[in-house]
């Protein structure tokens, strides 16, 4: 786990190259404190800083081929290296290090690009062929490891974080208004898209080859596929499919375990974690670090879940107890290492987490991430089979009243009528051919917030529709999908990448040097589990009920039974009172909030009082609340010039 820098075209003159890779590096040295280097030649330039977890002594980066032909620069891990360095030795590779990153190198010596294919591993990286004078970018098929370009005086410059792009003289942050309609839809903007113009991201499972003349061309080398629905469906038992879950699961967890450095994982108290956590301990055990963290507030808090695990599990136990004011405190680091927007303040705890594992001298962990996307474990696939049924028959005052089963933590709901319930939620038989139907109340609830925009940034959008564009990027073959599984690809090809394991995952983790390894994401396990029938993972309105079966003999019940807790902490409540930061009043302050010219500077200065005040209750005033405040910090950061242009009338 790294970060990489680089350009490909005409560069800096030759006597600025050296100096140029090294800034562009330096501004992300906390995602790689063990050690840096740069290399360039005529028209190619790769610069690195190296988080040391493979091959300790021999791992130094940018790497080269014996022959000098190949040349990397490399982000990430590719776990499955120990067979794919036996197999391209028994093809006649020599290796000169213990490392991952050679393997790359002879890979793609034998395989070309299509190596990509043969990779297990969370990546993205930059391969200079010196013999068809081209660059290859690439990133791993969930899109764990980011990976950022621009063009600047017919140069591409392409770097691991937004921040060493901006190291390059000439390169200015801008906001892009797109951006922010993307944002407050999908909660994060749609790549190639940022939150900045004319800097954009390669996505998740895409390659893009630059050639020689510079010209650049982009194609998607892997994506996630679903069985038609109309498909006679599995012939195996439950019992055959929950076996070859878990024991993939189990070969996942060990390849990620491989490190010449003690590995760890994280315990939230809920069943994911927990999974991989016991997976990890029968491996390595008692010499299995844990980590875990709780919350002041009740309302967020597992601890006792997470206690239950360490006791059952017997590991060495850190944890961090989160308070609002420690959010308060963390949160504009948060923002510069995130490097958009962002809605909710959950990226913060995971930041202090991380930096918990790092103080205890640990830099790799294993994590349950993913497991909600391959599974189905959100509440938002329940909701989008029971707005489903409810629609197919809206007079039935029974179907509507299922949704307060869903939600049995909130009062309110439970009081409410059946026609309450099924105009809340949607009940409308004419939306059932929507492709975005699952996720059109998260949209909804999200772009209410949109309230707050300010007369110049709705001009700037002007009719640009971010769920139409969307919706106009789905593959054809999505329409044949089962709905369960249509609502699962929207969740692991949009918000996972984009904000899951960005803003929230690789981001915060990086921010203390410590990389994230998440076996549910291991893309067997992914493509395994697209296969299984909808109904095996989703039985009535149960969630994950085929990895539930997978490991009901390995987790006690109390876990293993445990109805999901989403992964929440407080939000626009870590930001008021007596003890709250300088920078949030002026941040929030009507003539700050029109410099930067996103929102309405009245309406910013109102939410802030109210949340002084009363506090702010509902989901938009704190979506909007966060959104405007973690904007104010970005610009802040990243220079003045982030102010979006007024538009007069005309």
């Amino acid at each position: 786990m790294c970060g990489i820098v680089g350009y490909c075209g005409t560069g800096p003159e030759r006597e600025e190259r050296a100096a140029r890779l090294a800034a562009m590096a330096g501004t992300i040295a906390h995602r790689g404190p063990d050690a840096g280097g740069v290399w360039f030649e005529d028209g190619i330039g790769l610069g690195h800083r190296r988080l040391a977890i493979v091959g300790l002594a021999d791992g130094a980066q940018p790497m080269r081929s014996a022959d000098g032909l190949l040349a990397l620069s490399f982000n990430g891990e590719i776990f499955n290296y120990v067979e794919l360095r036996e197999d391209l030795k028994a093809r006649g590779h020599a290796f000169r290090t213990t490392s991952d990153t050679e393997v790359i190198l002879a890979a793609y010596a034998q395989w070309g690009a299509e190596c990509l294919a043969r990779f297990n591993g969370d990546f993205a990286f930059a391969l200079w062929d010196a013999r068809e004078k081209r660059l290859m970018l690439a990133r791993d098929r969930m899109g764990v490891r980011p990976l950022y370009y621009t063009r600047h005086d017919g140069t591409l410059y392409f770097a691991s974080e937004i921040k060493a792009l901006l190291a390059v003289p000439g390169v200015a942050a801008e906001f892009d208004p797109l951006a922010f309609a993307d944002i407050f839809t999908h909660w994060s903007p749609l790549p190639p898209r940022t939150a900045f113009k004319d800097i954009f991201e390669l996505p998740a499972g895409q390659m893009m080859l630059v050639g020689a003349d510079g010209r650049a061309t982009t194609r998607t080398w892997w994506d996630l596929d679903f069985p038609d629905a109309s498909d006679a469906g599995d012939a195996r038992s439950e019992d055959a499919i929950a076996q070859e879950v878990l024991a993939l699961l189990d070969d996942a967890t060990a390849i990620r375990l491989r490190a010449d450095v003690p590995v760890g994982s994280y315990l939230s108290g809920g069943l994911d974690s927990a999974i991989v956590a016991t997976l990890a301990a029968r491996r390595v055990g008692d010499r299995l670090r844990t980590f875990s963290v709780g919350f002041e507030s009740a309302e967020h808090d597992e601890t006792a879940y997470q206690a239950q695990m360490v006791a059952v599990l017997g590991t060495a136990h850190s944890a961090i107890r989160v308070s609002g004011a420690d959010i308060a405190r963390v949160f504009p680091d948060v923002i510069e290492k995130a490097e958009r927007p962002i809605l909710r303040t959950a990226p913060a705890p995971m930041h202090l987490l991380s930096g918990l594992v790092r103080e205890n001298g640990m830099k790799v962990v294993l994590t349950g991430e993913g497991a909600d996307e391959v599974f189905a474990g959100y509440d938002l696939f329940k909701e989008a089979k029971v707005r489903r049924f409810a629609a197919r028959d809206p007079k039935s005052a029974r179907r509507a009243l299922l949704f307060k089963r869903l939600y049995p933590y909130l009062p309110m709901l439970q009081s409410q009528s059946a026609e309450y319930l099924a105009k809340s939620f949607g009940v409308d038989p004419e939306t059932l051919g929507d492709p975005l139907y699952s996720h059109r109340p998260r949209m909804r609830s999200t772009g209410a917030a949109k309230i707050f925009f300010s007369p110049e940034l709705r001009a700037r959008i002007g009719d640009y529709d971010a769920a139409a564009d969307l919706a106009e990027r789905l593959p054809a073959r999505f329409a044949r999908w089962h709905p369960l599984h249509q609502a699962q690809y929207l969740e692991t090809r949009v918000l996972l990448p984009n904000y899951i394991l960005s803003a929230q995952g690789d981001r915060m983790a990086m921010a203390n040097g410590v990389e994230g390894r998440f076996p549910f994401l291991d893309h067997r396990v992914v493509e395994m589990a697209a296969t299984i029938p909808p109904g095996l993972k989703l039985k009535g309105l149960t969630e994950k009920h085929i990895l539930r079966h997978a490991v009901r003999d390995l987790l006690p019940r109390g876990i293993g039974q445990r109805t999901k807790q989403p992964y929440r902490a407080p939000d626009s409540s870590s930001f008021v009172g007596p003890d709250a930061p300088a920078y949030v009043r002026e941040a929030s302050a009507p003539a700050s909030v029109a410099r930067t010219g996103l929102f309405n500077p009245l309406a910013a200065a109102k939410l802030y009082e109210k949340a002084g005040d009363t506090g702010l209750a509902g989901s938009r005033d704190n979506a909007g609340f966060v959104a405007m405040l973690s904007t104010q910090l970005l610009a802040t950061r990243f220079t003045a010039s982030t102010r979006v242009p007024r538009v007069d009338a005309a």
